[in-house]
């Protein structure tokens, strides 16, 4: 069945002069915070992991699952949010989702026993349709030469919210337990959930007449969280085990024949139109490639910090989360800026800057030779990211109808999801690979080598240089050199 595009509401005063900017700001203020607390919840229990296995008395591997069952959840539910989105309005879609997201977070702390706070942690998962959502409506509120900045605003907050998540959630947790993190989250999230909903006006761009494809939605869902699953769990299964090689051979199978379903249906769930969109497939690309080569370098520099000498330095988590702040603190303002130039001057530039700062930041990191040469290179390396994040965030939202940008943002964020997934598995086979045997408070230890930390480098390094390869293929979408084509004139309709 050929697919036939709807008419999208007129909305032409909306399209050239946004919302009104007084109200844009407010709304970008409140979002952004909105992302930050997400994303500090997304992660705050990671320094808690050990304390919690004690508590309960369950292994590393069964606490580990608090982590890996709510992104699983996530991911896979992600396009259906994004969809339901696009068909019912994205505030209402967004009401939805915290109606359901806070109250089930509120009583996370207060369970009693393991099972239940696994469960409760997993349906917590629903609120990484938050970002999304958010991404999406910060595109229709703003006019189209000011989305860059409420883009780069965004980003900022997101990788804020990440970095506070580890070091406020290891200081919180170490004053008040791992429960104290939510004591303090759950009430700024109530109230700007609150305020959202009185606030913030529904999405013009909207498909009554759709219907969502739940047969399709089940199964993209499924397919997601099998991936996801075998890639966050596969350290503690082993790499070669059925279990692993099963869930991430498996659910990538079940895409292939969904792709010849979806592509019969009028709104499909998969839209591989999008996909073949050269920007938004690069868009796709380039979160993947950043986010393995992300978690490389956040991982390997955590090792380093954290590993016993001569391995490592040996610090504690709250002395590592001090030496890695400067890198959250440098990126609010890179993030900023970087928007702020985009509607001048393209997002082109700032992904060849990405790919040549990033590729050098990267080849220094594997000279290191003291923790405190750590700081200014870790620094360094924010700034590009900064650039690269912001980028394809505005390449994708700049390049499709602001009716698909629901399912395309969801999309995207769903790659994100599945490359720091994928340097999770890279950073730990060369860290267990290139190892050596060091004597440690009288015992003989098996440690990283310094060899092992430069190869998850030289990883990152070519993640940034595939991103400058790519760039080139990229249609500009904003700014003095902005490309005209049949695509992007549908896209600014």
């Amino acid at each position: 069945m050929t697919e036939v595009e709807p008419k999208e509401p007129p909305r032409e005063a909306v399209d050239e002069q946004g919302l009104g900017s007084a109200y844009a700001n407010r709304v970008l203020i409140v979002m952004a915070l909105l992302l930050a607390f997400v994303v500090y919840i997304d992660v705050m229990l990671i320094p808690s992991l050990p304390a919690i296995s004690a508590e309960y008395g369950v292994s590393r591997a069964q606490a580990s699952l608090i982590i890996s069952l709510y992104t699983v959840f996530g991911v896979a539910v992600i396009p259906i949010v994004g969809k339901l989105g696009d068909i019912y309005g994205k505030k209402r879609i967004l009401v939805s989702v915290l109606a359901i997201y806070v109250p089930v977070a509120t009583v996370t702390s207060f369970l009693p026993n393991f099972a239940e706070i696994l469960v409760s942690r997993t349906v917590q998962g629903v609120g990484l349709g938050i970002l999304p959502l958010s991404i999406s409506l910060a595109r229709e509120q703003f006019p189209r030469n000011q989305v860059p900045k409420a883009q780069g605003i965004i980003a900022a907050t997101q990788i804020a919210g990440g970095g506070a998540g580890l070091l406020a959630g290891a200081l919180i947790a170490s004053v008040y337990g791992w429960q104290g993190n939510y004591h303090v989250a759950i009430p700024f999230l109530a109230v700007l959930s609150v305020t959202i909903f009185l606030l913030l006006e529904e999405s013009p761009n909207r498909k009554p007449g759709a219907r969502l494809d739940y047969l399709g939605a089940a199964w993209l869902g499924t397919s997601l969280a099998a991936v996801v699953l075998g890639l966050s769990e596969g350290a503690t299964w082993g790499w070669t085990s059925s279990s692993t090689l099963g869930l991430i051979f498996g659910g990538a199978a079940l895409v292939i024949p969904l792709a010849f379903y979806e592509s019969r249906l009028n709104e499909p769930i998969l839209d591989l139109r999008l996909l073949r969109e050269k920007n938004v497939m690069l868009a796709d690309i380039f979160v993947i490639t950043y986010g393995v080569s992300w978690y490389l370098i956040f991982q390997a520099v955590t090792y380093i910090l954290e590993l016993s000498p001569p391995s490592g330095f040996g610090f504690s988590i709250i002395v590592t989360g001090l030496y890695l702040l400067p890198l959250v603190v440098v990126l609010l303002p890179v993030s900023y800026a970087t928007g702020a130039l985009i509607s001048k001057h393209g997002v082109k530039p700032f992904f060849y800057l990405s790919s040549v700062i990033g590729a050098a930041s990267c080849l220094l990191l594997s000279t290191y030779s003291s923790a405190e040469t750590l700081i200014p290179l870790t620094t360094f390396f924010a700034v590009s990211l900064g650039f690269v994040s912001v980028s394809s965030q505005n390449l994708l939202v700049l390049s499709v109808r602001k009716s698909e940008m629901g399912i395309a943002a969801s999309m995207n964020t769903v790659f994100r999801y599945m490359g720091t997934s994928l340097g999770a598995p890279i950073a730990g086979a060369i860290l267990s690979t290139f190892v050596a045997a060091y004597p440690v408070a009288g015992h003989m230890v098996s440690l990283p080598t310094k060899e092992a930390f430069q190869y998850c480098f030289y990883v990152a390094l070519i993640g940034f240089a595939i991103i400058g390869a790519l760039t080139i293929f990229a249609h500009e979408i904003i700014g003095s050199r902005m490309e005209t084509t049949s695509s992007q004139a549908e896209a600014h309709r």
